[in-house]
């Protein structure tokens, strides 16, 4: 949006060679917002390395401050201080880590946290996570943003069962803040299959890394009751890992191109949704290796089209939709219903976007069938939603004239993006076939 109000498009770069480059991603979000959670309830001080700077986390890191913790640092190195908890009011933005994982901690402080955010964050459904609380012993206002929190300085605890269909952030925000409950926590699901699964993984691999006692199953993937037992949060300085997620856009960009793009810092082994992205590739014709720690695709002459079930990764769905909006032959995505409940209806918007520049794609009831047909320039809409706008500039390097709206949504999880973008594409830009 510009000053004036009037909405920005941006024409997203077209080229038609291959793009070759390597592209160095800062930290993820969903460690750094679970890490400063951590932090601020520990025992002692942290120190977050790599640490990502966006939206997102500038709101949680500018929440927990007004929460009374003391976070030092401008860049990616954080120095985290806790204090006792106190009333203040907090900025969600359209950030889900933080109007879900948030209220838990706010619980333990004393005295009023109002929550309140963007216009489109009232549509995003809270209920599951402040119903929980109030069964544990919270007292809450609302059911959506704005809410307020009364806090009591400590919180009850206990079992509780939930619906997390919607939303694996209503399991993790509740595991993360509940070893400081008096009881701790029990948390069982029960409902339809939970969504992003290891987004769960990783809340129990760092709750564990503080020396914080959680049961699970012994299969994971099949968890649907998690157990906090009540103690101290130990201290941890944190190495926050690359975005995976946000380094899907730029693996997508040799895939659609047959270039290559390397990522440096990839993880051996992660609980990041984003690492998925290898496989997917690779079953779309790609090559993807993994060398000294540089993760390296090399897009194929035809890229095949793809029958997947997404449900554990659904965040990777807009940059998938666009790959097989550009592939030679159908798609069908599935598994994926609950991302009507994203930052915006993401299978509704790609359905939309893609078919408003030609596509033929269909929405099921738990996802979208893409049969690829030509397409041609014209607006794509961000609908705030900065995975929206990166799935836009996927498509446009192979289909000329695609102006992207509110490309600066993107700041929400990388604020850099549109700067990695062009220099990714700065060669190819340079040359014959390139154009603007």
């Amino acid at each position: 949006m510009r000053e004036d109000g009037r909405v920005s498009f941006w024409p997203a770069p077209h080229i038609e060679v291959p793009v070759h480059a390597t592209v160095t991603l800062p930290g993820s979000k969903s460690i750094t917002n679970r890490a400063l959670i951590l932090a601020a309830l520990a025992d002692g001080p942290s120190t977050l390395t790599g640490a990502l700077r966006s939206r997102d986390t500038d709101l949680m890191i500018k929440a927990l401050q007004g929460l009374g913790t003391e976070i030092l640092g401008d860049a990616e190195t954080l120095e985290v201080t806790p204090a006792p908890l106190r009333s203040t009011a907090v900025d969600c933005g359209l950030a889900g880590t933080i109007m879900r994982f948030l209220p838990p901690a706010a619980a333990l402080a004393t005295g009023d946290v109002a929550f309140f955010g963007d216009e489109q964050a009232k549509l995003r459904p809270l209920t599951t996570i402040l119903d929980a609380l109030r069964k544990l012993g919270l007292d809450v206002d609302g059911d959506a943003l704005p809410f307020v929190v009364h806090g009591t300085g400590h919180l009850r605890g206990g079992a509780v069962t939930i619906d997390a269909s919607g939303s694996s952030q209503f399991v993790s925000g509740l595991l993360l803040s509940a070893a400081r409950f008096d009881e701790g926590i029990t948390v069982q699901h029960d409902g339809k299959p939970l969504p992003s699964m290891p987004h769960i993984e990783m809340t129990v691999e760092m709750l564990r890394r503080a020396d914080v006692v959680v049961h699970t199953p012994a299969d994971s993937r099949s968890a649907q009751t998690w157990t906090v037992e009540p103690g101290p949060i130990r201290a941890v300085d944190w190495e926050i890992e690359p975005d995976l997620s946000n380094a899907t856009p730029f693996l997508a960009a040799a895939a659609v191109t047959g270039g290559e793009v390397s990522i440096p810092m990839w993880p051996r082994g992660t609980t990041q949704p984003g690492d998925v992205i290898r496989e997917i590739l690779v079953r779309m014709g790609a090559e993807a290796r993994i060398f000294d720690g540089v993760l390296t695709v090399r897009g194929p002459d035809r890229l095949a089209g793809i029958d997947i079930d997404l449900h554990d990764v659904g965040e990777l769905t807009p940059t998938v939709a666009a790959l097989a909006a550009l592939a030679d032959s159908p798609s069908v995505l599935r598994g994926i219903a609950h991302l009507r409940g994203h930052e915006t209806d993401r299978l509704a918007a790609l359905s939309a976007e893609i078919n408003r520049l030609g596509g033929n794609v269909t929405e099921t009831e738990d996802g979208l069938e893409i049969v690829p047909a030509p397409l041609h320039g014209g607006q794509w809409h961000s609908y705030a939603d900065h995975r929206m706008a990166t799935a836009g500039a996927i498509l446009g390097l192979r289909v000329p004239g695609v102006e992207i709206e509110d490309i600066g949504t993107t700041a929400k999880t990388l604020p850099t993006f549109v700067a990695l973008w062009e220099q990714m594409l700065a060669s190819a830009l340079s040359g014959e076939g390139a154009s603007h």
